[in-house]
């Protein structure tokens, strides 16, 4: 359930946050704890558990957001400098607390591809994960593992909307371990359907290209902690129905 940043850590993380490293490591980080399973076509789903860094409307050369003073954009993420879509964006950050299991948030067929590595090492995402537990706020100004880190692109086709969208998986430091469940490509899933897992510390963007049949609109604010499978991140609007709203 969606929940505040601060209500979040006093809620579900207070109790573990003074364990161990191989306590959290071996007990606590692989758990994968069984969900509702929630259908609405006019909704996707959040993808990971984890707090919204950032939720935009970008075109693919424009700037995302801005680290140590270089622009990050959608051609840098998706490793695909002839991707031409105007897309909304939606980037979610897993801390070490969160289940790291993956969902699918919008029904379709996925299909996926490991992207070439920029670097030798994946880089750390501590500074951004200690801004979020320690001091509550957003410190995306270091987030250069965005730009270098090991990463899986996911494709979903979804016959309901016409369209491709795509999930970006994003690993953190010293991990090298994203791993799909269904090795099939252009494999059938249901919305909420278990589909991967990033091992410790990662992030998963969903990146919705925009439609000339339906708007995008943000559920929830940036700063908020979501569950994949059971909190809507992004609303789904006919354009004909925004247009009657708008007393077109």
């Amino acid at each position: 359930m969606v929940k505040t940043l601060s209500d979040w850590l006093e809620s579900d993380v207070r109790n573990v946050r003074d364990k161990s490293l191989h306590w959290l490591s071996t007990q606590y980080f692989f758990r994968d704890p069984s969900r509702p399973a929630y259908s609405d076509l006019g909704f996707f789903f959040a993808p990971a558990d984890g707090i919204i860094l950032y939720q935009e409307e970008v075109d693919p050369a424009e700037t995302l957001i801005d680290v140590k003073g270089r622009a990050y954009t959608l051609h840098q993420a998706m490793r695909d400098p002839h991707y031409d879509r105007r897309s909304f964006v939606v980037g979610i950050f897993m801390t070490f607390y969160d289940v790291h299991v993956n969902r699918v948030p919008y029904p379709g067929r996925l299909s996926y591809k490991k992207l070439e590595s920029i670097s030798t090492v994946n880089r750390p995402m501590l500074s951004v994960e200690q801004g979020l537990l320690d001091e509550l706020r957003l410190r995306l100004g270091n987030a250069d593992y965005l730009r270098d880190n090991q990463r899986v692109l996911n494709r979903v086709w979804s016959d309901h909307l016409g369209d491709a969208y795509y999930v970006l998986q994003i690993a953190d430091y010293d991990v090298d371990s994203i791993t799909p469940f269904e090795l099939n490509q252009n494999e059938p899933m249901g919305q909420g359907q278990r589909f991967s897992q990033i091992r410790y510390g990662s992030q998963v963007d969903l990146i919705v290209p925009l439609s000339e049949r339906f708007d995008y609109e943000p559920v929830h604010e940036t700063g908020m902690h979501v569950e994949a499978g059971i909190d809507p991140v992004l609303r789904i609007h006919p354009k004909d129905e925004t247009r009657r709203n708008d007393g077109a």
